[in-house]
C-alpha cells in the first residue's frame, strides 16, 4: 500500500517539464498501522536469521578459523551487495510485491511471473520447515511429540496459530517479532559475557583437527542460508511507514545486528570449549551453554528457539502473503488475491499460503527443500540482473536511496554473489535438478495459463497501468 506521504516514483524527462509517473502496485486503501523502524528492523531480522541457531555446522565442516572468518567475510559478499539492492529498490518502487515489481520493470510481465512463482515456493517451503523445528526443540521437554499423531497434531496445531496470528495484522506481528527476537538473543548474549574468563584465543585459530576433511558443501550452505534472504522485506514494503527513510536504515541496523549475533557467540564458545570437530551439529550452542554455565542457560536457549522459529515463520509467512497481494495488483493472478480482512491483511493469501505449508510439512522434504533453496539462487540471479538493467534502463528514476556506485562497481557487486550461486547451484545433486527443472516448467506453464485465464475472463484481473512516455 503506497504511503500517501510519499512521492510516487517518477523518471525526470528532458523533453517535458512532467515527470513520467511509475505505479507503483498498491491502490490506496483505508490503512490502519504501518510497519515502523524497530518492528521493520526485527522483520527483517526474522526474515534473515532468528539467531545464531544453524551456524555451528561451519565448525564442523571446516574447522574453527574458517568458521569465524566465514560469518566475518561472507556479510560483506553476499548480505551488503543483497541489502543495497533491496534498498535501493524498494525505495524506488515501495510497493507490494518487491522483487516481483523489479523483474517485471527490468525484463517484461513474463519475467516477472517467473520471478513470483521461484519467490512463492521457495517461501513457503521454508515456512513449512519452521513449525516442525518448533517441535523439534520442544519435544527435548515434551518427550511425547517426538513421533507417532501427538508430533503430526503439534505441528498442525502450530502452523494454524502462527498462521491466525498473522492474520490478525502485520503490525501486531511487526511487535511480536520485538518480543521474540529480544527473548531468543538474549540467552546467546549472557552465554557470551559468562563465556568471557575461559576463552582461549588461540582456538579461534585452529584449522580444524588433523585428518578431518573440509565439507566445502556443508561450509557454503551453512553460511548461505544463514545470511540469505535479506530482499524478502522489499515483498511488504508497500506497508512500510515513511519507505523512503524507514528501509535503508532498517536493513543497515539489521545487517550489523544480525552479523553480530551471529559472530560473537560462535567466537565465544570457540574459545571457550574444548571438543571434538564432529561435536558441532546443529544445537551445540545449547549443550556449550551448558559446559559454560549450566542447564539453565542450556534451557534458555532451547526455549529461544521455539521463539526463534515462530518469529521466522511470522516474518517469512507476510513476505509471502504480501507478495502474492503485489502480484495481483500487477494482474499476474487473479484480482480476489489482494481482498483484505478486517484486520487489513490478505486473508486469501495468508489462507492459500498456510494450506501449502501444511501440506509440505507432512513430507520428507529434504530434496524439495534443496530444490526450493536451488530456485531461490536461481531468482536471486534475475534480480541482480534486474537491478543493473534498471540503472541502464531507467538512469532519471527517482531513488530516495541510491548505492553509491558508479556502474562497473555496481557489476562487480553483483558478480561475486552470482558467481558463488552458480557455484551452490552446480554442486546440486541429480535429483535437485530434477525437482528444480520440473517446478520451473510448472513456473512456465503457470505464467501462460494466467494469460489463458485472462482471455477467457475465468477471473477477474488488475489491468496494470501503462507508464507515460
Amino acid at each position: 500500500m503506497q504511503n500517501l506521504a510519499e512521492p510516487e516514483p517518477t523518471i525526470e524527462s528532458s523533453s517535458s517539464s512532467t515527470p513520467a509517473i511509475l505505479p507503483v502496485t498498491n491502490k490506496i486503501v483505508p490503512s490502519k498501522k504501518k510497519l515502523t523502524l524497530i518492528p521493520l528492523i526485527f522483520l527483517i531480522y526474522f526474515e534473515v536469521a532468528g539467531g545464531p541457531y544453524g551456524e555451528e555446522p561451519a565448525v564442523q565442516a571446516a574447522g574453527p578459523l574458517l568458521a569465524i572468518i566465514g560469518f566475518f567475510v561472507f556479510p560483506f559478499i553476499w548480505s551488503a551487495p543483497e541489502a543495497f539492492i533491496t534498498a535501493e529498490l524498494s525505495t524506488a518502487f515501495p510497493g507490494n510485491g518487491g522483487y516481483v515489481i523489479w523483474a517485471d520493470k527490468a525484463f517484461g510481465p513474463f519475467m516477472g511471473s517467473m520471478m513470483g512463482c521461484l519467490k512463492f515456493l521457495s517461501g513457503v517451503v521454508n515456512v513449512a520447515s519452521f513449525p516442525m523445528l518448533m517441535i523439534d526443540y520442544l519435544k527435548q521437554i515434551i518427550t511425547a511429540l517426538d513421533s507417532g499423531w501427538p508430533r503430526q497434531v503439534a505441528i498442525l496445531s502450530s502452523t494454524l496459530f502462527l498462521s491466525v496470528l498473522n492474520y490478525t495484522g502485520l503490525t501486531i506481528v511487526g511487535y511480536v517479532s520485538v518480543v521474540l527476537g529480544i527473548v531468543s538473543v538474549a540467552p546467546f548474549f549472557l552465554l557470551s559475557l559468562i563465556a568471557i574468563p575461559k576463552i582461549k584465543p588461540t582456538r579461534w585459530l585452529s584449522f580444524g583437527e588433523r585428518g578431518v576433511k573440509k565439507d566445502w558443501n556443508l561450509f557454503f550452505n551453512t553460511l548461505f542460508w544463514n545470511l540469505n534472504f535479506w530482499d524478502s522485506v522489499s515483498a511488504l514494503a508497500g506497508e512500510v511507514d515513511k519507505p523512503a527513510t524507514t528501509f535503508p536504515l532498517a536493513l543497515l541496523i539489521s545487517v550489523i545486528f544480525t552479523c553480530l549475533a551471529y559472530l560473537l557467540p560462535l567466537m565465544a564458545v570457540i574459545g571457550a570449549v574444548n571438543v571434538p570437530q564432529a561435536s558441532w551439529e546443529s544445537g551445540f550452542h545449547a549443550q556449550a551453554a551448558e559446559m559454560i554455565s549450566g542447564k539453565w542457560l542450556k534451557y534458555w536457549i532451547e526455549i529461544g528457539a521455539v521463539f526463534a522459529s515462530m518469529g521466522l515463520y511470522e516474518a517469512q509467512l507476510s513476505s509471502c502473503v504480501y507478495q502474492l497481494e503485489g502480484q495481483a495488483e500487477l494482474g499476474f493472478i487473479p484480482k480476489f488475491f489482494g481482498l483484505r480482512s478486517r484486520f487489513n491483511t490478505p486473508w486469501v493469501g495468508i489462507l492459500l499460503s498456510t494450506g501449502f505449508t501444511i501440506a509440505v510439512s507432512y513430507l520428507d522434504f529434504s530434496d524439495v527443500v534443496a530444490s526450493a533453496n536451488f530456485m531461490y539462487a536461481l531468482s536471486m540471479i534475475v534480480e541482480f540482473a534486474a537491478f543493473i538493467w534498471l540503472r541502464k534502463k531507467m538512469p532519471d528514476l527517482h531513488r530516495p536511496y541510491k548505492v553509491p556506485m558508479n556502474m562497473p562497481c555496481l557489476v562487480i557487486m553483483c558478480l561475486v554473489p552470482t558467481v558463488f550461486l552458480v557455484y551452490v547451484m552446480a554442486i546440486a545433486t541429480k535429483i535437485v535438478f530434477i525437482v528444480s527443472g520440473a517446478m520451473t516448467a510448472g513456473s512456465i506453464g503457470w505464467y501462460f495459463l494466467m494469460n489463458y485465464c485472462k482471455e477467457k475472463k475465468v477471473f477477474n484481473y488488475n489491468k496494470p497501468e501503462v507508464e507515460e512516455s
